[in-house]
């Protein structure tokens, strides 16, 4: 394929400025991700104390050593309920993709060093999408569990929508996606379910808690006077009730049991061979993607100087460049596996969208992945626009978009802007997986462009009323409208509720493609065994 030749100038002024802006919004999040951390560790002490390991260090010993391992979801929840400062992001959850004896899966931690691990309305948003990459992708689930459960301050809004959780965990299980959990600490109540629902079971001797009611409900709605231990103690689960199937002495020993299962399953055996593949490196530098989107969001960049920096050789096919050079399409690799994408290098206009519509087709016919790289402002307005038919086309693209059936991965790595951010596969469209980088911002419409309307509209209404506009209380609407929109535009505001998957820095952008990719890929040629009820203790 032909190679593409780099135009940027990589010491310029404006470069460094770029790459400085960007540098500052790397350092920002991840920040906030030392923050949480620390947080956790102030409970170290008081943890080893007791015998126990804290989340993060169960994390260590589960996951392969010098295995990858990509963190979803991390600042979910940021600044929302009782997260004040940033220090509990995160919803209460560690939640990745990693790889446990050889085995690729979906790791769940409840965070137990933070208020117990106690559930959030965004740690159940968290939860029920590591959910859906688990099943969509057909990835094993290991669960280090030890929580309060919902977060009481919260209960009625997640108390409906848990239920989706275990209605989840069964379909996963009748689908032949193994679940597997350690109980290190409490799981009452609701959360006794969660592992309830595993195919495989290990309680902590000593450590695991695991009833429907603890002592104090129990006394209080029935008089019964119970221990621990007698009501839902690890012991009491592997050789009375049933409802756990191995007994680990510790954390560590609950954590190298639980390997020991994914060890037992065949599950890489059942794939059909994979052919080897080969590849080469971009011939630039992942450091230079630092620089190449202006921090000024107005000025324009070709999204072609990205690809050079992701692909195999950077090797690029470009798909029908002189109809449309607003919307980029075309062909590419990452690490052997062959990918569509498209991107921006402005507004959507008719063409732009009709282009986008066969081009996504044609990926679908040849059953080849489509990245999307959103930088835009949305589709084209005006008269002329309107009538070549913006909406029309538009329509198109979108239903392009939402029927794909392939892989659709999604990297917000500019603006996204009204429905630009639906016609390229934004978080509403379902992408497999969708990543943003910290610059980024998510919006129905910029915060200037917004307090305008409102001015405007504010203005002609008091117009049309007959009275005089008071210029002062126009600008004050402006100005708080703009304000409002600016402030909820922000990476970091849109990876709270998550509308997106997680914050990534823009330098890991290819190896995080490559192992989504990589990841449904696998998906696709896998052979699950359904059932129709999944495992249950009988």
């Amino acid at each position: 394929m032909p190679v593409i030749e780099s135009v940027i100038d990589t010491h310029s002024s404006e470069f460094q400025a770029n790459r400085e802006a960007m540098l500052s919004y790397i350092e920002e999040f991840r920040a906030i991700e030392k923050k949480v951390i620390a947080k956790a560790d102030e409970a170290k002490e008081k943890f080893h104390k007791r015998g126990k390991l804290l989340p993060r260090e169960r994390l260590n010993l589960l996951l392969d050593r010098g295995a990858p391992f990509l963190e979803l979801c991390s600042l979910a929840g940021y600044k929302m309920h009782d997260d004040k400062d940033g220090s509990m992001a995160g919803g209460g959850i560690i939640a990745g993709i990693g790889y446990v004896e050889g085995v690729r899966s979906l790791i769940v931690l409840n965070n137990s060093a933070i208020k117990g691990g106690t559930i959030s309305p965004a740690g159940l948003d968290k939860s029920l999408r590591i959910q859906a990459i688990a099943m969509e992708n057909k990835l094993p689930v290991v669960t280090l569990a030890e929580s309060g459960g919902a977060n009481l301050n919260y209960a009625t809004d997640i108390f409906v929508l848990g239920a989706r959780g275990f209605a989840n965990q069964a379909r996963m299980s009748a689908a032949g996606i193994p679940q597997i959990t350690v109980v290190h600490g409490n799981a009452t109540a609701g959360g006794a379910y969660q592992p309830g629902l595993s195919d495989y079971v290990v309680t902590v001797k000593g450590k695991a808690k695991m009833f429907l009611a603890g002592p104090p409900l129990l006394k209080a709605a029935t008089g019964e006077i119970a221990t621990d231990e007698e009501l839902g103690g690890a012991e009491m689960h592997c050789q009375t009730a049933g409802t756990a199937e191995f007994l680990a002495e510790d954390d560590a020993d609950g954590i190298r049991i639980a390997r020991n299962i994914m060890t037992s399953l065949p599950w890489n055996e059942q794939l059909p061979a994979t052919p080897t593949k080969s590849w080469q490196p971009p011939l630039y530098d992942a450091e230079e993607l630092l620089g190449i989107v202006p921090s000024e969001s107005k000025k324009p960049y070709d999204v072609r100087e990205i690809i050079a920096r992701i692909a195999d050789g950077s090797e690029y096919l470009d798909f029908k460049p002189e109809f449309d050079n607003q919307t980029v399409c075309g062909f590419l690799k990452i690490q052997g596996h062959s990918c569509g994408i498209i991107g921006n290098n402005g507004p959507i206009t008719a063409k732009g969208a009709v282009k986008a519509a066969q081009f996504i087709q044609l990926c679908e016919q040849s059953n080849i992945a489509i990245l999307f790289f959103h930088n835009t402002t949305g589709f084209m307005v005006g008269t002329d626009s309107e009538q070549n038919g913006i909406i029309k086309h538009g329509s198109k693209m979108l239903q392009a978009v939402a029927n794909a059936k392939v892989p659709r991965i999604t990297i917000v790595v500019g603006g996204s802007y009204g429905a630009g951010n639906y016609a390229m596969c934004g978080r509403g469209l379902d992408p497999r997986f969708i990543f943003a980088w910290p610059n980024s911002k998510t919006a129905v419409m910029g915060g200037a462009q917004a307090g305008k309307v409102l001015r405007i509209v504010t203005e002609e209404k008091q117009a049309k009323m007959g009275m005089t506009p008071d210029p002062k209380m126009l600008d004050v609407i402006e100005k708080a409208t703009a304000d409002k929109l600016d402030k909820g535009s922000t990476a970091l505001f849109g990876t709270a509720r998550l509308w997106d998957d997680g914050l990534i820095d823009p330098r890991d952008t290819r190896n995080v493609l490559a192992m989504v990719l990589d990841v449904c890929n696998e998906a696709s040629r896998r052979p699950l065994r359904a059932s129709s009820f999944g495992v249950a203790r009988l």
